[in-house]
């Protein structure tokens, strides 16, 4: 790739090369115009930089991971399950990069700085939101109604889904609406069964499927099929799964259009007050420090939810004393997460005589159905399941009495079955959750940090232990015993699923942005990730954050040939 600009002016520039910034960067280029990526981390060459089949016992730390640097250096990004020995490359340095919370209000904010971002190391499950989702807002009164249906982004989602490659189960379920899929991948054998006793049990009113996930399951754009080798967060050099870097970039760099510069924190969105419209963006060199500017027609900003707001919350100028495009006052409110931490697991007797193979990236996922098929008269929204089944391997050892051969031979044969369902829930939008800049704290390269400030409200505790009862109750129904339930959920943040701080709307008075992911005080600067979401929904957002930016960046490019931007 061109990683050095050859201009200093550009059609657009694009901040953020991760899953939104890599979609906008793609659709950009490929309809014609010249555009100039900003990275804040450095450049990532899978053959180099990705480690998927690195075996344990090759690492320096035998895997367990070097606990006292993260201590030191990464002491919120290590919460993350893939923060591990050989991963912890793509999550950020803690100290290089604070931010401050309230006291009594964690905020555990993961995050990856490098090209590709969090798409490298992101879960992939990926499903459609539906105009249950699209219309919550205005039928409980609780936040703005989105200025779209489902009917604006169903096209979106099936464009983005052909070229990213979902595999997935058509159910037929209005409010889990089915896409473009590739073959599913199979349940094991005590997934299908209870998934057959749940719908036995329950009269068809809950769904298990297996999860939708971008993940191939058949040769796809000359990326290949998945081979199940497991640590899917490691990165991919087969480009099995989805990411920009595996997907979106390279589509971009076909075209010949693209420039990539690594390596460039964008410190602010540089606003011409007498052009009325923004005109590029000032960056700092994350290796020399230099302060330079870049320009542009256009400026997207796909920096992660949080990121963007940050950067738009740093320009200001007369015209926006708090934050460019924040004439409504809502810029940095209505911080939403995905519950998560809460559920159920139970051991299933039989079968032993069969096992999985392989290292399946994927488990099952059960459709919501609290306030759908089954009316919830305490908490509004509802909640999905994501979980899986399997043979306990040697590590539950650790909890086994034994010693010597026999003991060592007894935990190399596979142990009994269990299965674990976890309850996400869907966060309401509510102002009290918001970030905004801390005066008194910069990063490493002297810009303005954020303040967050946000926490669990009574509707998201309750739903809550709704999700684990429920759970509970699914596992009975399938035959489960020794059934044990998990209640306590994990701080926002931690599901990394952050969104909101700079929503749609109707009303440039209550939102930030319109239906095009616009800005209404800035007709040239769109906001394309998970900062434009007006709720949250209870499905992993990805997918929507892939289709917002294709669509937007269409209509971008349609707006500029009419000369409206």
């Amino acid at each position: 790739m061109n990683i050095r600009p050859r201009r200093q002016d550009y059609d657009v520039i694009v901040v953020g090369s991760g899953m939104s910034g890599g979609w906008a960067a793609k659709e950009l280029c490929e309809l014609g115009a010249r555009v100039l990526v900003l990275e804040a981390g450095p450049m990532i060459v899978p053959e180099r930089d990705y480690a998927e089949h690195l075996p344990s016992y090759e690492m320096p730390y035998r895997g367990w991971n070097d606990r006292k640097a993260l201590a030191e250096t990464q002491p919120v990004q290590r919460e993350c399950y893939a923060c591990d020995e050989v991963a912890r490359k793509f999550f950020v340095n803690d100290i290089e990069n604070p931010y401050t919370t309230d006291p009594d209000k964690p905020f555990r904010w993961i995050r990856g700085r490098q090209v590709g971002g969090r798409s490298i190391m992101w879960a992939r499950q990926s499903y459609r939101l539906s105009d249950l989702d699209f219309e919550a807002n205005a039928r409980d009164g609780f936040g703005v109604d989105w200025p779209i249906r489902y009917a604006d982004l169903a096209p979106w989602y099936d464009h983005v889904e052909a070229f990213a490659g979902i595999s997935g189960r058509a159910e037929g379920l209005p409010h889990l609406p089915d896409g473009v899929f590739l073959p599913p991948m199979e349940m094991s054998c005590v997934e299908a069964h209870v998934a057959d006793a749940i719908d036995r049990a329950f009269g068809g009113r809950r769904r298990m499927t297996i999860g939708r996930t971008a993940v191939l399951t058949a040769d796809h754009k000359g990326r290949s099929a998945c081979h199940y080798c497991g640590p899917c967060h490691r990165g991919c050099r087969t480009r099995s799964y989805f990411s920009s870097i595996n997907a979106t970039l390279p589509a971009a760099e076909a075209t010949g259009r693209l420039t990539l510069r690594p390596n460039s924190v964008v410190a602010e969105v540089i606003w011409d007050r007498q052009a009325g419209r923004a005109s590029g963006v000032r960056v700092i060199d994350a290796e020399s420090h230099e302060d330079m500017e870049f320009r542009a027609r256009t400026i997207f900003l796909g920096a992660s939810a949080l990121e963007s707001t940050r950067i738009l919350l740093n320009s200001t100028s007369t015209d926006f004393p708090d934050g460019l495009a924040n004439s409504s006052g809502v810029l940095g409110k209505y911080l939403m997460d995905h519950t998560m931490g809460v559920g159920a697991r139970a051991t299933f007797d039989g079968w032993e005589d069969r096992t999985t193979r392989g290292r399946r990236p994927n488990g099952i996922y059960v459709a919501r159905f609290a306030n759908v098929t089954e009316p919830a008269a305490d908490f509004l929204r509802g909640y999905g399941y994501q979980g899986s089944a399997s043979r306990a391997g040697w590590g539950r050892g650790n909890s086994m009495p034994g010693f010597g051969a026999e003991f060592k031979h007894e935990l190399m044969r596979p142990g009994p079955w269990s299965f674990g369902i976890n309850g996400f829930g869907e966060c309401l939008p509510r102002e009290e959750n918001h970030v905004a800049l801390d005066p008194g704290q910069v990063d490493k390269w002297g810009i303005p940090t954020l303040r967050i400030s946000c926490a669990w409200s009574d509707n998201e505790r309750i739903m809550m232990r709704d999700a684990a009862e429920r759970a509970a109750e699914m596992l009975d129904a399938g035959g489960g015993r020794d059934i044990s339930i998990d209640a306590e959920m994990t701080p926002p943040g931690l599901t990394i699923h952050e969104m909101g701080t700079a929503r749609m709307g109707r009303d440039p008075a209550t939102s930030v942005l319109n239906a095009h992911n616009q800005a209404w005080d800035v007709p040239n600067l769109f906001v394309v990730d998970g900062a434009s979401m007006t709720s949250s929904a209870c499905q992993n957002p990805s997918l929507t954050y892939m289709a917002l930016a294709a669509r937007a960046s269409h209509y971008a490019v349609w707006a500029a040939r009419r000369g409206e931007i």
